[in-house]
């Protein structure tokens, strides 16, 4: 099993090639592949030094699955190469999302629609897989009506150029910002760019994601996305409306017995999800679980997951391990 991480020096990928380690994901050899500039330089995986390579150093070695994640004009310039060299690519970006012939996969929620076939297949926006993960066991039994949704979001979901942004203010350094304005001690409703319909392209992930991962373009769905100085997590408002009556009992006992879901709600021990908790980890939490008074059927929740993680690489190799467990790699 040869697996290629393509984007290996960038901040997901770092953690792809941790979590393969942590995972026991059962490689026999890793690919690291990085843009020309780190060609030649080696990262250090499981006590080995491997020399990172270029993309079509790695088409050439033809890996089994290739885990891209470079940006979005990386992906549709190579990923149709590896898989045209018969790799399988899972991708980060959000180049193949929306593509109707590309399958957008939450492992949790529709793993089981991948066939041999599919040689690219896509991983959601880090927003929408941990809301996903909380609302699909309520889409299944409950059918979701409505979604309100604000998110607050890590600047680790930018990348590197944001975390030294903020570290330098923090110490009062000015230097190259990946934001219009300041970050510490600031948030920025302004998640990515923005669209001709004046929401922004994060915003519209949220609706266009969950409508096809889903099956379901009749909910309602509309999202406001705010960056906040938070490394460990994104973190989410959302305020749903059910097509079916439930309780907040009935909720929590349904999301405790969800895959991937941890529950953490008791305002008397003032138990609930904080992105500081969430970091480092796999699993969705979800709390401050109320009923809406203001409209039936509706409940508010509190999302928090590593965007890092579940929100990217943790989601990924969990398609890729569900590849090789029913043999479609």
């Amino acid at each position: 099993m040869k697996v290629a991480v393509v984007g290996a020096t960038g901040m997901v990928g770092e953690v792809m090639l941790s979590m393969l380690a942590e995972r026991k994901f059962p490689l026999t050899e890793l690919i690291p592949v990085a843009s020309e500039r780190s060609v030649g330089k080696k990262i250090q995986f499981e006590g080995k030094q491997i020399e990172v390579v270029g993309l079509q150093t790695a088409v050439n070695m033809r890996p089994d699955i290739a885990l891209f994640s470079a940006g979005g004009e990386t992906s549709l310039q190579w990923a149709p190469k590896f898989a045209e060299a018969g790799t399988t690519v899972i991708d980060n970006s959000s180049a193949w999302r929306m593509d109707p012939s590309k399958k957008l996969v939450i492992p949790e929620i529709n793993a089981n629609e991948l066939t041999k076939e599919d040689k690219i297949i896509a991983n959601p926006n880090c927003s929408t897989i941990q809301m996903l993960v909380a609302l699909a066991p309520l889409q299944r039994i409950y059918g979701l009506k409505r979604l309100v949704i604000s998110t607050y979001q890590s600047i680790t979901g930018t990348g590197v150029a944001a975390v030294r942004q903020l570290e330098n203010e923090c110490q009062g350094i000015q230097d190259q910002m990946a934001y219009p304005y300041p970050i510490h001690r600031n948030a920025l409703p302004h998640c990515d760019t923005f669209q001709e319909n004046d929401y922004t392209k994060e915003e519209m992930k949220l609706v266009n994601e969950t409508h096809k991962i889903l099956g379901d373009n009749s909910i309602g769905i509309t999202a406001t996305a705010i960056r906040i100085p938070v490394v460990g997590g994104h973190s989410e408002s959302v305020n749903v409306e059910l097509r079916k009556p439930s309780s907040v009992e009935q909720i929590r006992t349904l999301l405790s017995n969800s895959d991937g879901v941890v529950v953490q709600d008791n305002p008397q021990t003032n138990t609930y999800p904080m992105p500081i908790y969430a970091h480092g980890k796999d699993e969705v939490f979800v709390g401050r679980i109320r009923k809406d008074f203001s409209q039936e059927n509706t409940f508010n929740f509190w999302i928090v997951s590593d965007n890092l993680r579940k929100g990217a690489a943790t989601n990924t190799i969990q398609i890729a391990e569900y590849l090789i467990e029913n043999k479609l790699v």
